[in-house]
């Protein structure tokens, strides 16, 4: 299951100023900027908000879950009957078809704003991140800060759209789920990882 959601953005220092309705501030997320090399900040992604430019990015969660039974308490079972392999195996499978499920999404989102992949793009050009755009989950170099999820949570309300809760250390409970803020940009990039990657 998925929800997400467009939101127009603009940027004030190292800060992305997320909007509704116009110029209605909804939220707002600071950003560190890298300490050396090319010195990148997420918010260098969208226009600054004194140019009275705005772009979008999106928010998403997407999870993996039992329907009539929580994987969780299959995985607990499996468990307490000794099935050790069996309670990993569940587990990794459903950690990546979340994450394949955000891989998905993220190409759809990228068809939306108008520059689908080419029919030429590989599984290999997909696994590389060869496409326009980066979707940034937090608690990762670009955005460190694990308690920033909450912004997601405030604008999505993934916990009544797709049953996805925060944990007090904001840690994502089913733990098979993706949060993410996806950004346009041609120029987007992961850090650590060059252009020509």
């Amino acid at each position: 299951r998925s929800v997400y959601r467009f939101f127009r953005a603009a940027s004030v220092d190292g800060d992305v100023v997320v909007f509704f309705d116009g110029d209605t501030e909804i939220a707002r997320v600071k950003f560190p900027r890298q300490e050396g090399g090319e010195r990148r900040c997420i918010a260098d992604l969208v226009p600054p908000l004194s140019s009275g430019k705005r772009d979008h990015v999106a928010a998403f969660v997407t999870t993996c879950q039992g329907r009539a039974r929580p994987l969780r308490a299959l995985a607990d079972e499996l468990k307490a009957q000794g099935s050790y392999v069996k309670m990993h195996a569940l587990q990794a499978l459903a950690i990546e078809t979340a994450e394949g499920l955000a891989e998905r999404l993220h190409e759809q989102l990228r068809r939306a704003w108008g520059f689908a992949d080419p029919p030429t793009t590989t599984k290999q050009d997909l696994f590389s991140a060869r496409y326009r755009g980066r979707r940034y989950s937090f608690g990762y170099p670009a955005c460190p800060r694990l308690d920033d999820q909450a912004v997601i949570w405030s604008l999505l309300d993934p916990q009544r759209n797709v049953g996805v809760e925060l944990t007090e250390g904001f840690m994502m409970e089913p733990e098979a789920s993706v949060s993410a803020l996806v950004f346009q940009h041609p120029q987007a990039v992961y850090f650590g990882v060059s252009r020509d990657d």
